[in-house]
């Protein structure tokens, strides 16, 4: 298929998902409040202590942001399953991973864009320093996409297994702990005056390029299996 197809059939993908998330945007707010009570909890468990808080801020953050997309991965594929449309894509002149691309773009748009805007608010509830905010937004700004795309794969090996949220959560959360390690170490690598941290947006970096390109082909493969 030619560019101007594959830019019109993503163009018609995302906005078809736009208006499922639409509809159904009580659901879609969950992650977003998931997170804003985890962080705002924080502050209250450990007593407003500026340097404790400070202390532990990225590790907060990265996990709240990890879990709060890990809430919506089993409804990533499942409605598509349970209406049918997901055999339409199979159907589609469109390549079924650049259709899965952009249901992970829209996923990412929905559930960690706009925890990332906050991340500035959430740092300063829990003391950041403000040295700190550009490492942290440059690795949730590489991690966040990143982990979008390995739960995609995850949700399309588990598509065909009712209730599969548990099974989900026990295959996803290994594959994210890499992630996870090096966004928050990024964060305190730069606390300790390292220039290391670099190097673990690098990582971060070429983890993304590596998923971007692999992922949608592994989901869409998984995709296919699950409904032969």
């Amino acid at each position: 298929m030619s560019a101007p197809g594959l830019l019109a059939a993503g163009r018609a993908q995302i906005q078809r998902d736009l208006r499922l998330v639409w509809r159904r945007r009580g659901d879609a707010l969950q992650p977003v409040l998931f997170a804003v009570m985890v962080i705002a909890l924080f502050p209250l468990a450990l007593g407003g202590e500026h340097e404790q808080l400070a202390r532990i801020a990225p590790g907060v953050l990265w996990v709240a942001i990890l879990l709060a997309g890990l809430l919506t991965l089993d409804v990533l594929f499942r409605s598509d399953v349970d209406d049918g449309s997901l055999e339409q894509l199979l159907l589609s002149p469109a390549p079924l991973a650049w259709l899965i691309a952009m249901r992970v773009l829209v996923h990412w748009a929905v559930t960690a864009l706009p925890l990332l805007l906050l991340t500035p608010v959430f740092a300063e509830l829990l003391f950041l320093p403000g040295r700190l905010l550009t490492p942290l937004m440059l690795s949730l700004a590489l991690g966040t996409p990143l982990l979008s795309l390995i739960g995609a794969m995850v949700a399309a090996l588990t598509v065909g297994i009712r209730r599969s949220g548990i099974l989900l959560a026990v295959l996803a959360l290994p594959l994210y702990v890499p992630v996870l390690v090096f966004g928050a170490g990024a964060v305190v690598a730069a606390d300790q005056g390292l220039s290391s941290w670099i190097g673990a947006i690098y990582l971060l970096a070429a983890g993304l390029v590596l998923a971007l390109v692999l992922a949608p082909l592994a989901a869409a493969t998984a995709l296919r299996i699950a409904l032969s």
